[in-house]
């Protein structure tokens, strides 16, 4: 059985021009053991994962503005698990370095500004791990599939966030943009369960099934999405994502190469430390 490593996560980022006739959402990439190993294998760098966000939150303090930041951006048709990857890979930080945003159908007054109006007000603050379920690129792809703007209108907002995701990156955001992969077919039984189980009848939504109309249209239109904004400064992974497990996995992994690549030290102490721990004995 081969231990799926870091390196693994990485080959998950697309080579364009992509097309999801290339992905194949139930297979695992760098992985061949069972789902009991695979869990097992996915939890192998939490320590170190939980260390590196504390010393980045460190750097904010001391560096303020200049400390570096991750955004994680997740798409995926509905269904995929974003909100359960972020549950399962977020859990492992402490809660006062992170932040997730879903970003819905947006408000009447959200729609009387530009569609990066509601996105900008959650740009990450330095030293903070934040992840958008859901994004910006909501915006411009179910716009597309329903034909709500003209091509025009689509052109303009690519450029729109092609230019927003450079500022991001200049302002030293590190961005890792996330589309989970799953089949028609696994939708399916995600849409089951959440009608047949009482657990997860508050997650059904009867428009998910109106939208499943629309798979190939969504399909073209992420394709497009992918292609016509992948850059080195905010790249994108397509994470096969049949198998939950593996998807959750491969996403932690990125977010530790991504941690690991800022090669952060601690922050020296701006008092003397001998000084303070006498004061502290003198104290008693």
């Amino acid at each position: 059985m081969s231990k799926f490593k870091v390196k693994d996560a990485r080959k998950l980022r697309v080579s364009t021009p992509f097309n999801f006739d290339d992905s194949d959402p139930r297979a695992t990439p760098g992985f061949d053991g069972n789902a009991k190993a695979l869990k097992k294998q996915a939890k192998r760098f939490d320590e170190e994962l939980s260390d590196l966000q504390e010393l980045l939150f460190a750097n904010a303090r001391a560096l303020g503005k200049d400390a570096p930041s991750i955004l994680v951006v997740l798409q995926g048709m509905d269904t995929s698990g974003k909100g359960g990857a972020v549950k399962s890979v977020f859990s492992v930080f402490d809660p006062q370095g992170t932040t997730t945003l879903s970003f819905g159908k947006p408000t009447d007054e959200e729609l009387e500004h530009d569609f990066l109006w509601r996105i900008r007000k959650h740009d990450p603050l330095p030293g903070q791990v934040v992840a958008f379920d859901r994004s910006h690129y909501e915006d411009v792809v179910t716009q597309r599939v329903h034909s709500w703007v003209d091509e025009a209108e689509i052109d303009r907002r690519f450029e729109a966030i092609r230019e927003y995701e450079k500022e991001l990156a200049d302002a030293n955001v590190r961005i890792l943009k996330i589309f989970l992969h799953i089949s028609k077919e696994f939708q399916t039984e995600n849409l089951l369960e959440r009608v047949e189980n009482p657990k997860k009848h508050w997650k059904y939504d009867d428009g998910d099934v109106t939208e499943r109309g629309f798979w190939h249209e969504y399909s073209q239109a992420y394709a497009d999405a992918i292609n016509r904004t992948d850059a080195d400064h905010a790249p994108w992974y397509v994470l096969p994502s049949d198998s939950k497990p593996y998807a959750r996995m491969a996403l932690k992994f990125l977010i530790l190469d991504e941690l690991r690549k800022m090669e952060l030290d601690w922050p020296e102490a701006d008092f003397d430390p001998e000084v303070e721990r006498q004061r502290i004995l003198d104290s008693e």
